[in-house]
């Protein structure tokens, strides 16, 4: 017992380890891939708005006068003390823009997986019990559908869908819900919720729907199928066979053994999903004018401020790194064979 806690914590340990080179590669590749875009940042941004000799002082003050690798270990230093940087468009720091926009991001994905979930997982299951019938030929061409389908073009189809019915298609919530609730937490939801205004609570649900749907069913297609898979694998264990030989019904086989060690491996991918929502979500968002970070990253890229886009990917970065670490962890704890 002892020596399966040990081995656990060591790597755990090790694992929070590795994140200090996986971070720093990350933050290499967003350093040089914007270094290397054509043009000057701040002449890109507000070239037009600016004379020269402003444009010079502008440079001079974000330090993009200054050799590149002195610029490199500043914008290490920078990240590892939590600052962003600043945008040139707007002059707003972007710690400032997560913290505003972030939370609309965070809802979204977060109703994304839960819709993922509660379709993916239910349709995944009954697929690999029912394998070859007709509704596991059903439910493998809606996985396939839903993961294939380019997430603007759902979500376009179920604006067409919802629009004659009277649905929010568009925004976070309406006019009147977003005046009337207060920032607290900036996850306009729990604002809601905190305020106790239970009206504002239903529009702002209402809003959340269509886009969650869309970019949750992107999510779902690739549990279902993940699911499937490792429920069939599941059901040709020994441990089955040996439940069914003791006359245990078939349900329960498939839930109490099959299925449990069938989402062992599907607790890391959907872990991994979590990079693939955030490309979606810039996606959805964009369709959904859903005021997002991926909105505001699209804004900041077509206005070429390149300070906001680096301290918003550094941002996906890092979280992407971490919720990596998260998934890690618990798949350890789940699986006592994840042991390096």
């Amino acid at each position: 017992m002892s020596s399966g806690s040990g081995s656990l914590t060591r790597y755990i340990l090790q694992r929070l380890l590795l994140i200090i080179p996986m971070i720093w590669v990350l933050l290499t590749l967003v350093f040089l891939l914007l270094r290397v875009a054509p043009g000057d940042p701040v002449t890109a941004a507000v070239g037009d708005k600016l004379s020269p000799e402003a444009i010079d002082a502008r440079r001079a003050a974000l330090g993009l006068d200054r050799p590149l690798i002195v610029q490199y270990l500043d914008y290490l230093g920078s990240v590892a003390r939590f600052d962003f940087g600043t945008t040139l468009s707007d002059n707003r720091p972007v710690l400032a823009v997560i913290r505003d926009n972030g939370g609309a991001t965070l809802s979204l994905t977060v109703g994304a997986f839960l819709i993922a979930l509660l379709v993916g997982i239910p349709l995944g299951l009954l697929a690999g019990r029912k394998r070859d019938s007709a509704a596991d030929v059903g439910i493998r061409l809606f996985g396939i559908f839903t993961y294939a389908a380019p997430v603007f073009w759902t979500g376009l189809l179920v604006i067409l869908i919802a629009a004659p019915l009277g649905w929010p298609t568009f925004e976070i919530a309406s006019p009147i819900t977003k005046f009337e609730v207060q920032p607290v937490t900036h996850i306009l939801l729990l604002d809601a919720i905190i305020a106790g205004n239970w009206d504002a609570t239903i529009d702002v649900l209402k809003h959340h729907l269509l886009p969650c749907l869309t970019l949750g069913l992107l999510l779902a297609g690739v549990i279902i199928r993940l699911v499937r898979v490792n429920v069939l694998q599941a059901l040709k264990g020994d441990y089955v066979e040996a439940a069914r030989a003791r006359g245990i019904p078939e349900k329960y086989v498939v839930r109490r053994h099959a299925f449990r060690n069938a989402l062992v491996p599907v607790v890391t991918v959907v872990g991994l999903q979590v990079a693939l929502t955030l490309s979606g979500a810039v996606l959805t968002e964009s369709t959904f004018s859903w005021p997002g970070l991926g909105l505001e990253l699209i804004d900041y890229i077509t206005a070429r401020d390149y300070a906001a886009v680096q301290g918003i990917v550094t941002f996906f970065a890092v979280v992407v790194v971490v919720v990596s670490l998260a998934v890690d962890v618990i798949n350890a704890i789940v699986d006592p064979r994840v042991r390096y």
